[in-house]
């Protein structure tokens, strides 16, 4: 028989044990009594909790490391296009992008071919896992108040979420700020866009014919074809 204990990992054994104690009463003082562990895991020799275990304890708790990960810090200078930045463990970012020409990949079905189109400004708010996108109007003086507009893509719910499909989301836990707008915007554009959700795209037109006259020309993305969805900036922070 194979000996395969070598590919289990390491094994962790009880040391210590810790039991808080509040009295019942308005000040809630706090007593903490501390056992150590016999070889087979049972706790024993009860004592108050000494200066020396205090601080084994802290250190077991030290969480310093985790929070001076890099997680939406930017490299430099601030992205004059960044909006709002929300570092926490779920945070996310907030940024806008003017209006372009990019690469744009559609599937076989919806008659519509593969190339570079004009598309309009866009408001990106991304996490570790979640990307939602939204149009805009124009890409300067944006404020709280800016309306958003539905962005007129496929693959997109009504509130402004991105199916990304079975595209595998690999964001690091550290990633900087400009390399997270990057690997978000890489994601978006080079899926192949598929499927409406919700029943339709909402624009004022057919979406298809309208990627279907953008792809490939030189025709500049018709703004008056957005549609609001009823939010603004305020209204997505959060």
């Amino acid at each position: 028989m194979k000996n395969i204990t070598e590919t289990f990992g390491a094994l962790y054994h009880p040391v210590k044990a810790f039991v808080v104690f509040q009295k019942d009463s308005p000040e809630n003082d706090t007593y903490v009594e501390c056992y150590d562990m016999d070889e087979n895991g049972f706790p024993i020799n009860a004592h108050p909790l000494s200066i020396r275990e205090s601080t084994q304890l802290a250190n077991a708790l030290d969480t310093s490391d985790e929070l001076k990960r890099n997680f939406l810090k930017p490299s430099g200078l601030m992205p004059k296009n960044v909006l709002y930045i929300n570092p926490d463990h779920n945070g996310y970012a907030i940024w806008h992008t003017p209006k372009q020409k990019v690469d744009l990949f559609f599937v076989e079905g919806l008659g519509i071919p593969n190339g570079k189109a004009a598309i309009p400004p866009l408001l990106w708010k991304a996490s570790r896992g979640t990307l939602q996108v939204y149009a805009l109007e124009g890409d300067s003086n944006i404020t709280t108040d800016t309306p958003l507009y539905h962005a007129p893509f496929f693959n997109l719910y009504e509130n402004g979420r991105v199916c990304m499909g079975t595209v595998k989301i690999k964001i690091p836990a550290d990633c900087l700020l400009e390399e997270f707008i990057h690997l978000w915007q890489q994601y978006f554009f080079n899926s192949f866009f598929s499927h409406t959700l919700g029943g339709r795209i909402r624009v004022n037109g057919n979406v298809i014919q309208l990627w279907q006259s953008l792809v490939g020309t030189k025709k500049q993305f018709p703004i008056n074809f957005l549609q609001e969805n009823g939010l603004t900036l305020k209204k997505i922070l959060s």
